[in-house]
């Protein structure tokens, strides 16, 4: 599997390569056309390529030395999403532009093989089919080329103003055979992948507190993602998500984040003074009219090396839980990372609450299942899944990350209804 990770990193980089050459020859053509003086195009074109380098340079160091900055500030706006933006939209345009092309050269071959047919059978040259390689034509395939590889970046911006912050509320009923009778009913909310930051600001993690808060569930749940990569970030978010209410209280797991910017064990006391558990292979038995219902919690796991962090791998998924699960009622289990299910399964685990993959953020999966990046790290990318008895929900949580771009896969705050089946 890390093999395959790095050549998918690989074709990517090279994939963007060309998407950038090519709409690079793309401007220079425009402004060919545009500006006659030559001299003030090659001064546009060398202040563009400046412009491009610093950004890029600038994008390159915010991933490895990112602000703590929990609100949209000047440098996000300005220098981050733009080339953010830019980037998503020249790949999805550059991809849209090569299967026009390849749609055309098809479309010439056919022609010119039915042509050829004609003249073996002898058929008169008036019967001819019009042909597809005439200069009319061709400028009209070119148009259309460059229209329809120019909307992702409109699209782009729809997932970046508007389809980032659309939260949707996604009710889900869910029948367990081992619910106790008292737990009939019994809501549960989710929230997943938080990462506060300038494009997921405080003030709209308490929005998505008051969405949650509205809906009244007896039982929140968080599972893990709650910074990206900035320690500074996490008094913010716990002081944002302090504000989450229910009966039967809120508990949580910690995701890959945390553990990649060691703020584990403080996140954990910062929730843990707010009132807000972090189960780290731990379980909460909740208890209503003498019944019981079983709540586990493990810390980000994975099978899978991740560059500099791959001393948190596992050799198994979670070992030693069975100690956690309680016989004769309904176990739930918070883990961030959904490939943990088919161990979950094995050890009858009724139900497993996941996060992780953001639903695939930006995703084409309406095109084809595949086109989805949360199927590099699972097949678990999100929604229901089962295995027997066992059952697994993969939210598609609230945050972003990389790009602050939702396409296909909206932030999503899940209400399951806990029901005895039959």
């Amino acid at each position: 599997m890390g093999m395959t990770r790095s050549l998918v990193v690989l074709v990517f980089f090279l994939i963007f390569l060309a998407s950038q050459l090519y709409w690079f020859r793309r401007i220079a053509e425009w402004g060919e056309r545009l500006i006659a003086n030559r001299e003030l195009r090659r001064a546009l074109a060398g202040a563009g390529a400046i412009i491009y380098i610093l950004l890029f340079a600038y994008q390159l160091a915010w991933l490895r030395h990112s602000g703590t900055a929990t609100r949209l500030t000047w440098e996000a706006a300005v220098l981050q999403a733009p080339f953010e933006l830019w980037s998503v939209g020249s790949l999805l345009g550059f991809g849209l532009a090569v299967i026009l092309w390849v749609a055309d050269r098809l479309a010439r071959l056919g022609v010119r093989s039915f042509e050829q047919a004609q003249r073996w059978r002898q058929i008169p040259a008036s019967n001819d089919p019009p042909r597809l390689d005439s200069a009319s034509r061709r400028r009209f395939l070119e148009q259309t080329a460059k229209v329809v590889s120019a909307t992702p970046f409109v699209v782009s911006a729809y997932g970046c103003f508007y389809g980032r912050l659309d939260v949707e509320t996604t009710r889900q009923r869910v029948q367990l055979p081992r619910l106790p009778k008292a737990f009939h009913g019994f809501r549960i909310a989710q929230l997943s992948d938080i990462h506060i930051g300038p494009f997921m600001s405080a003030k709209e993690v308490r929005s998505c507190v008051s969405m949650t808060n509205a809906l009244r569930p007896d039982l929140v749940v968080l599972t893990g993602d709650f910074i990206t990569w900035d320690s500074g970030t996490q008094e913010d978010v716990v002081e944002a998500l302090a504000g989450l209410q229910s009966p039967f209280g809120v508990f949580g797991c910690l995701g890959n984040h945390e553990r990649w910017a060691d703020v584990e064990g403080s996140i954990t006391e910062m929730f843990g003074s707010r009132g807000i558990r972090m189960l780290r292979r731990q379980a909460v038995a909740l208890r209503t009219s003498g019944e019981t219902l079983n709540l586990m919690g493990v810390d980000f796991e994975s099978r899978e090396r991740y560059g500099a962090f791959t001393r948190f791998t596992v050799r198994r998924y979670l070992e030693g839980v069975e100690r956690l699960m309680l016989p004769g009622t309904t176990n739930i289990l918070l883990s961030h990372n959904p490939n943990t299910f088919d161990r979950a399964a094995e050890l009858g685990i009724d139900l497993s609450l996941a996060g992780h993959t953001h639903g695939g953020q930006v995703t084409l999966e309406f095109i084809h299942p595949d086109l989805s990046p949360g199927r590099l790290v699972t097949s678990y990318v999100r929604g229901w899944f089962h295995q027997g008895a066992s059952q697994l929900y993969v939210n598609r949580g609230i945050g972003t990350i990389i790009v602050p771009i939702r396409l296909g896969a909206p932030p999503e705050i899940t209400l399951f209804e806990l029901v005895r089946e039959g």
